[in-house]
This record gives C-alpha cells, structure tokens and sequence, in this order.
C-alpha cells in the first residue's frame, strides 16, 4: 500500500492543494492521521475516483 501527502494527490489530480483539503473537509477523499501528518492512501484515492466515475455515468 502507498501513502501519499496532500502536496502529492494535488499534484497527481492536478488540481491545487486547497481543493484537496476541501474534498478532505468534506468527506469526499478519506486520508489516515499519522501523528499530526495526513496521508491519503492508494486505496482512498481509487475510491475517490471510483466515486467520480460512477457520477458520472
């Protein structure tokens, strides 16, 4: 399993780090606490986009 930072699924959506934090905010994309650090797993990120997909059909 990988783990990523909010800098890094910003980039791979290329979208900007705010909008991540909002989709965090909202329950939209889930993420792990570690610590004080917030991850967001390959597995969540699937789900996100899962989600988007079926939107959109």
């Amino acid at each position: 399993m990988q783990a990523y930072t909010v800098e890094q699924i910003a980039e791979i959506l290329n979208i900007g780090r705010d909008k991540v934090y909002a989709l965090l905010r909202t329950g939209q994309l889930n993420s792990i606490k570690i610590g004080k650090l917030r991850r967001i797993t390959d597995q969540h990120l699937a789900d996100f986009v899962a989600s988007l997909e079926a939107k959109g059909s």
